[in-house]
């Protein structure tokens, strides 16, 4: 079999580039469709169905992208079409999604279900661009340089978060307005959101043009994929059931990963509300005062702040991850991660002072840089190279339906276990998250080669 060249660093650099763009989208999404959505109307106990269209989308589209562009080939690539188009898609949502009541100009219900369907077209686009970027990384680099490859997306990735996370905050620091009028979004979300599809598109282009994906004949003789690889027809449940033991022990994994950072991405704003900023419990844009959605606004430019120190966080800790990896093993590394994202997410509730959430963010940090980065250097060993696409699209099961358990059962545990208190389902987001810990432990970390 021929093996694939090695990449120079600004090649691995410019494949995950787009990364930077998709999860500056991401990060706006993750810390502010709460926020967005209670500005036009929703109650705060039933956000966690609202969100629910996020991993709904995520759950359709991206194993059918995995499955189509693996047996894709234009004159950009392979992965590029679906990396470019699901870019250009993303950017025209988060254009729309802020600016419902205008779009909207009725108002009422209608408004919301406008956000809501924005919301599901976004999400939807991100992850037609998003899945492919993991298959690219898997085509482009040798085994040596795996770890790198991934470390250099994930840096990317929170890079791309630190700045989209943080966007409201400083241009509300720079004088635009962050507190709007009843049933409107603040202009510094939507001034933001505005920034992020811009940087989203521009960041896949340098991708797009940049890397040069490997032919067809090229590719096959890389990954030794045989004439009769390529005429055999697996259906869905069949590659379902027959998926590699790894990569069902890493579903254990990532039910205890994305369950918590899903609650913690719709109630954070909740939470941080209500037990550093005094918000009420039962508290709607609608009805409350100037003065209530003021520090309701303010308690969201917080969030964002905090979910900008998580994302730095990630950032740096992925530019230490394959070094940490040489002195220890995936597996301690990415158990340690999820440890300190379950011990900070637990400090929350410890914490009175706001400011001691950047403990709280560190920790959160590293579990967030691990996510990203360990499951992928795990599973890119273990599955057939000639089934790349289609099981990183299956692999994404993994992240959506814990996603939709989070949003099916995340409302009503809020409303009728913890009375409301956002604060109790960040505890159990840190519960979680430490028994997540313990299950990297049980996962076969070897190679397909070696298996």
């Amino acid at each position: 079999m021929k093996q694939l060249p090695k990449l120079s660093f600004w090649q691995i650099w410019n494949l995950s580039f787009g990364f930077l763009g998709v999860q500056f989208g991401f990060a706006l999404q993750n810390a502010n469709a709460s926020r967005i959505l209670t500005s036009l109307g929703a109650d705060p106990h039933n956000l966690s169905f609202f969100w629910l269209v996020a991993p709904i989308m995520g759950l359709i589209v991206q194993p059918v992208v995995g499955a189509a562009s693996d047996k894709t080939w234009t004159r950009i690539g392979r992965r590029s079409p679906y990396i470019l188009g699901g870019a250009i898609v993303s950017m025209i949502a988060m254009f729309f999604m802020p600016n419902a009541p205008l779009i909207m100009k009725a108002g009422g219900a209608g408004v919301l279900f406008f956000g809501v369907a924005m919301l599901a077209l976004m999400d939807g686009s991100f992850n037609v661009t998003f899945q492919p970027f993991r298959a690219l990384v898997a085509d482009m680099t040798p085994e040596e340089q795996r770890n790198l490859g991934y470390s250099v997306q994930s840096f990317l990735i929170n890079a791309g978060a630190v700045i989209g996370s943080a966007l409201p905050f400083i241009l509300a620091m720079g004088g635009i307005e962050n507190n709007p009028e009843a049933g409107q979004v603040a202009p510094s979300v939507i001034w933001s959101f505005y920034i992020g599809g811009a940087l989203l598109l521009l960041s896949v282009l340098v991708t797009v043009i940049k890397t040069k994906e490997y032919p067809p004949k090229e590719f096959e003789a890389y990954k030794n994929i045989t004439q009769e690889d390529k005429e055999k027809k697996e259906g869905f449940f069949t590659l379902l059931m027959n998926m590699p033991k790894t990569m069902k022990q890493l579903a254990v994994v990532q039910l205890f990963s994305w369950f918590p950072f899903f609650l913690l991405w719709v109630y954070a704003t909740t939470a941080i509300s209500q037990h550093y900023y005094g918000v009420a419990v039962d508290f709607n844009a609608e009805t409350a005062s100037d003065a209530e959605r003021a520090i309701f606004n303010n308690a969201g430019d917080w969030v964002n702040l905090c979910f900008a120190i998580y994302s730095l966080t990630a950032a740096l800790f992925s530019i230490v991850l394959p070094k940490l990896i040489s002195l220890t093993n995936r597996k301690t590394i990415y158990a340690f991660s999820l440890l300190a994202g379950g011990l900070g997410l637990l400090s929350m509730y410890l914490f009175d002072d706001k400011n001691m959430l950047v403990v709280s963010m560190i920790g959160i940090g590293i579990a967030w840089a691990g996510i990203l980065a360990m499951p992928y250097m795990i599973l890119s060993g273990a599955i057939p190279a000639k089934r790349i696409g289609i099981y990183m699209g299956l692999f994404n099961l993994t992240v959506v339906i814990p996603q939709i358990l989070s949003g099916v059962f995340g409302g009503p545990i809020l409303k009728n276990v913890f009375n409301g208190n956002g604060i109790y389902i960040m505890v159990l987001a840190g519960s979680l998250m430490l028994i997540g810990s313990i299950t990297v432990l049980f996962v076969n970390t070897k190679t397909q080669e070696q298996s």
